[in-house]
C-alpha cells in the first residue's frame, strides 16, 4: 500500500471513529431529552387529570376537556386510569390492568410517583391523596411525535456521517498528496544522483521541520560518499604509484644485469638493490594489509584488558631496538591508583600498533630530539599526549593528515609511505577513541590520545 493511501486510509477510520460516537452521543441524548420530556408532559396530565375527576367541586369534567384539547394537545392512543388504593397497607382496592407488573405499583407507593415504558407506551403513575380517599392516577400515552423526531434525527446523522466520510476522504487525499509531495521531490532528485554526478545536492530550506533535516541528513551523507569516493581514487593512485616504483626499480636492475655477463661483485650489488626494493615492498604491503584490516570494524578482533602503563612501556622497549638513537621521555608522574582508571579492553597488538607509529613520526620528523609522553587518567577517559620538537605540519594540511599516503609539502625529503598516522587513526576508532593532532611549523607537533577507560567499556557493552 502506498504511503499517500495509507496515511488517507488512518485519517478517514480515526475520523469515522470520531464521528461515530459524537453521533451517538448527539442520538443518545437527544432519546433521552426526549424520553424525559413526554413523561413530564405525562406528568402534568396526570395531575390535572387527577384534579379534574377527583375534584369535581373544583373544576367541572366538561370544563377540563376542552381545556386539554384546545391547550394541552391530545396525546396518541391518550388513556387515563384512576384506582382507589389503601396508602396505608399499599394495597389496590380494584383489579389493575393486567399489563402493568405489581413492581409498578409498589413505586409509587414507596416514591408517590413512577415511570413505565413497555413497547411503544408511556406509563405515569402517581398517588393522589384526597379528602374522599387515597387514588392512584396512571396515564399512558404512545409518543409518536418525539419517535418521528428520533428518526428523523437517525437519518439526518446517517446522511451526515456518510457525507462527512466521503468529504473527509478528499480532503485526506488532497492533504497527504500536498504534505508527501516534497517527499516525492526529494526521491526523483536522489534518484537522479548517481556516481557521475556526485556533486549534486538536494534542495534544501531554511525551515526546521523533518522534511528540511532529511534534506539536510542526505546531503551530508552525499558529502561523506564524495569525499570516500575521493578518498579511495587517491588512495588508489597514490598505493599504485608507491608500489610502481620499487617494482620498476627490481625490473630495471634485473634487466641490466641480464644484458651481459657481469662480475660477481656486480651481481651481488644488483641482488642488494633488489633486496632493498623487496624489502620496501614488503614493508609497503604489510603497511596496506594493516591499513586495510583497520578500516574494518572490531568484529573478530582479539579483546583483553590492557594496563596501558605497561603497553607504552612495551612500545618504548621495542623502539629502543629499532630506533636506539631515539629520545623518547615517559612521564607516569599523574597516574591513578586505581587500575581499572588505567587499563582498557581492547586488542593490545593493534594499540602497540597505533602507539608505535605516532611515537615513531614522533622521533623521525624531529630527527630524535626530545619527544615527551604524558599518561594520565580520569573517571572515564585514558589521556595519552605525546609532544615532540619536530618539523610540524603546515594548518593548511592539517585536515589531510588521516588520508592514506598523505605527506605534509615539508616532509617529502624523510622516508616513509603516509600510513601510519592513518593507520593509528583507523584503530584509535576502532577503540571507541578519539584523536587530536596540534602543529605549528618548526615548533613541533602534539598527538592527544583519548581512549574510554575499562569502566567506561563496560558500561555502553
Amino acid at each position: 500500500m502506498r504511503l499517500r493511501t495509507k496515511i488517507t486510509a488512518v485519517f478517514v477510520i480515526l475520523t469515522s471513529f470520531f464521528l461515530t460516537g459524537i453521533f451517538i452521543l448527539i442520538y443518545y441524548s437527544s432519546e433521552q431529552y426526549t424520553e424525559s420530556e413526554f413523561y413530564l408532559r405525562l406528568s402534568q396530565r396526570a395531575t390535572i387529570a387527577a384534579q379534574a375527576y377527583l375534584e369535581e367541586d373544583e373544576m367541572n369534567l366538561d370544563i377540563y376537556e376542552d381545556v386539554r384539547i384546545k391547550h394541552l394537545q391530545t396525546l396518541p392512543n391518550e388513556t387515563e386510569v384512576i384506582y382507589p388504593v389503601n396508602a396505608k397497607e399499599k394495597k389496590l382496592l380494584s383489579t389493575p390492568d393486567s399489563n402493568l407488573p405489581y413492581t409498578f405499583f409498589e413505586t409509587i407507593f414507596q416514591k408517590e410517583y413512577a415511570e413505565l415504558q413497555l413497547g411503544e407506551y408511556f406509563y405515569t403513575g402517581l398517588l393522589y391523596r384526597d379528602n374522599e380517599g387515597d387514588f392512584i392516577v396512571v396515564l399512558s400515552a404512545r409518543d409518536l411525535y418525539g419517535v418521528g423526531k428520533l428518526n428523523n434525527l437517525r437519518s439526518i446523522l446517517i446522511s451526515a456521517f456518510f457525507i462527512s466520510i466521503i468529504f473527509i476522504f478528499i480532503l485526506g487525499w488532497y492533504y497527504a498528496k500536498q504534505a508527501l509531495s516534497p517527499i516525492a521531490k526529494i526521491i526523483n532528485e536522489v534518484n537522479s544522483i548517481s556516481a557521475e554526478n556526485l556533486s549534486l545536492r538536494l534542495a534544501t530550506t531554511t525551515g526546521k521541520d523533518e522534511l528540511a533535516q532529511l534534506a539536510i541528513t542526505f546531503n551530508n551523507m552525499l558529502d561523506r560518499l564524495q569525499i570516500s569516493f575521493d578518498l579511495q581514487s587517491n588512495f588508489i593512485n597514490n598505493a599504485s604509484h608507491e608500489l610502481r616504483n620499487p617494482l620498476a626499480a627490481i625490473l630495471g636492475q634485473t634487466e641490466i644485469a641480464l644484458n651481459k655477463d657481469r662480475s660477481d661483485q656486480d651481481y651481488r650489488a644488483t641482488l642488494k638493490s633488489v633486496e632493498r626494493e623487496a624489502s620496501r615492498l614488503d614493508f609497503l604491503v604489510n603497511g596496506l594489509l594493516k591499513l586495510a584490516k583497520a578500516n574494518f570494524d572490531s568484529q573478530g578482533m582479539i579483546i583483553g584488558e590492557i594496563r596501558v602503563d605497561e603497553l607504552v612501556l612495551d612500545v618504548k622497549n621495542t623502539l629502543d631496538v629499532s630506533i636506539p638513537e631515539n629520545n623518547i621521555i615517559l612521564d607516569f608522574e599523574d597516574l591513578p591508583r586505581q587500575q581499572d582508571t588505567i587499563s582498557l579492553l581492547g586488542s593490545e597488538s593493534l594499540i602497540s600498533v597505533a602507539l608505535g607509529n605516532i611515537l615513531e613520526n614522533a622521533c623521525k620528523f624531529s630527527n630524535n630530539k626530545e619527544v615527551k609522553l604524558k599518561l594520565f587518567s580520569d573517571a572515564q577517559k585514558i589521556f595519552l599526549i605525546i609532544k615532540d620538537r619536530g618539523v610540524g605540519i603546515p594548518e593548511n594540511e592539517l585536515k589531510k593528515i588521516y588520508e592514506p599516503f598523505f605527506r605534509a609539502s615539508n616532509a617529502r625529503g624523510i622516508t616513509g609511505f603516509g600510513f601510519g598516522l592513518p593507520l593509528a587513526y583507523r584503530i584509535i576508532q576502532m577503540h571507541g577513541g578519539e584523536i587530536q593532532v596540534f602543529s605549528k611549523i618548526d615548533k613541533g607537533t602534539v598527538v592527544k590520545i583519548m581512549l574510554p577507560n575499562k569502566r567506561t567499556r563496560k558500561a555502553k557493552v
